[in-house]
């Protein structure tokens, strides 16, 4: 009886002999692959730093964390933001802003605006589900919210596609499983493509 592999024939590289395969590498090969890893995070850097340069926003995408924004927008959507600074805050115009004290940046309804002669705005929040203005999550002391705290301006979005960020946030064990299969299921296409080059 003649096993697999023994007549000359070749099996594709398995996610378990990953490390195996890495040995057999020479430099020039490894290099590539640390070269074209560097690309695909420097790449995605470029993407992100020309998008906050066009949107005038620190945060030109954002994922809706919570349901208070129901119906309007649903926990796990993908809002696009933009945030000129010559465009004046108008009453029912949805924000997404930063609190003094917290770390994560709210999507709410402007309710309330005071504009005053020297042009100096001030506004009030609510999130179209909650029962209260937003007053309570302002840091203490603070009854309004001012253009240097706001992150940006919904301009669209895209239904549900940010739940694989709330997951992986929920549950830490998944996002160590989804970078792992990632990783592998790199690694192993690429030494496939390299075996079969040999």
């Amino acid at each position: 009886m003649v096993r697999a592999g023994a007549v000359g024939t070749h099996l594709p590289a398995s996610g378990l002999d990953i490390f195996g395969d890495l040995r057999k590498m020479n430099k020039r090969q490894l290099y590539y692959q640390v070269l074209n890893f560097a690309m695909i995070v420097s790449s995605a850097l470029m993407i992100w730093k020309g998008l906050i340069v066009l949107t005038g926003s620190e945060s030109p995408i954002v994922v809706v964390l919570s349901g208070s924004m129901e119906p309007a927008f649903h926990r796990g959507d993908l809002l696009f933001l933009t945030n000129f600074r010559e465009d004046p805050i108008r009453a029912g115009e949805i924000v997404v802003f930063k609190v003094e004290g917290r770390d994560i940046p709210i999507v709410h309804r402007v309710i309330k605006v005071h504009e005053k002669d020297n042009g100096d705005i001030k506004f009030l929040t609510k999130g179209d589900n909650n029962e209260v203005d937003d007053r309570g999550l302002y840091k203490e002391g603070q009854n309004w919210l001012e253009k240097k705290d706001v992150v940006g301006r919904a301009r669209g979005f895209l239904p549900y596609v940010g739940m694989v960020t709330i997951i992986m946030n929920d549950y830490p064990k998944f996002k160590v499983g989804m970078c792992m299969y990632v990783c592998v299921k790199k690694n192993v296409y690429i030494l496939e493509l390299l075996h079969m080059q040999l």
